[in-house]
């Protein structure tokens, strides 16, 4: 009997340690696809009608096109990157998409802070319940505010994109102007800014489910200590 109390006990923690690392884990997955698309240069892809540009890919502060060179008499094909600076037109959506990505960035690592004192509190033998669970709250907060940044500034560019009307527009020494622009094309970030959101719900929800057993087992600790209380007196 004695033997089985220790393997439940031993269950028990051992779930309970997996749990806690997947609450971990989701917290620095949402982190690492949010450098990803913060850093990925597919925010839009426009075709031109023009022999020398025939595609312009924006990333949120650098675009990069393939561009026909003549070098001693032979034509060779490069990559050139241009900065998105003050010389752009820059539109509303990509400046709020800008912003609203590296505040989303800078707010993940609180989550992973906050995640790993609530993980190294549950370790310590007397382990300060209340402590854990604003640690929790906090981690679920910013992490549904962080991944709701880049929820907003994805779907806004994307819209705006292809169904919109966009101001975005070239400096006047642009290969290409925004006259010759031909056709939009849909890129991996709006999948990628989803995917942000499913594993930022998730680690949500993981957070919240930890929340609530916390309380339950402070309160059943609570009732037992009072009871025993009782029968010593």
């Amino acid at each position: 009997m004695d033997q089985l109390t220790v393997d439940t006990r031993r269950f028990i923690n051992e779930k309970d340690c997996i749990y806690k690392l997947s609450v971990l884990l989701s917290s620095l997955a949402a982190f690492a696809f949010e450098i990803l698309i913060a850093s990925s240069l597919s925010w839009r892809l426009w075709e031109f009608d023009n022999n020398v540009v025939q595609f312009v890919s924006f990333g949120l502060w650098e675009a990069y096109y393939p561009q026909q060179f003549n070098i001693s008499g032979t034509l060779t094909k490069m990559l050139v990157y241009t900065p998105i600076d003050s010389t752009w037109n820059i539109s509303t959506e990509f400046m709020y998409a800008q912003n609203l990505i590296t505040w989303a960035i800078l707010m993940k690592p609180v989550v992973l802070v906050f995640s790993v004192i609530a993980i190294k509190i549950s370790f310590m033998k007397d382990p300060l319940v209340e402590m854990q669970i604003y640690c929790y709250k906090i981690s679920a907060l910013t992490l549904s505010v962080s991944s709701m940044f880049t929820f907003v500034s994805v779907i806004w560019n994307h819209m705006v994109d292809l169904y919109g009307q966009t101001t975005l527009d070239f400096p006047s020494d642009f290969p290409v102007q925004k006259e010759a622009l031909r056709s939009k094309h849909l890129t991996v970030v709006l999948p990628i800014g989803l995917l942000i959101a499913t594993v930022s719900f998730f680690g949500v929800i993981m957070f919240l489910s930890e929340i609530s057993y916390l309380k339950l087992q402070h309160s059943v600790k609570g009732n037992y200590a009072s009871k025993m209380g009782l029968l010593d007196a």
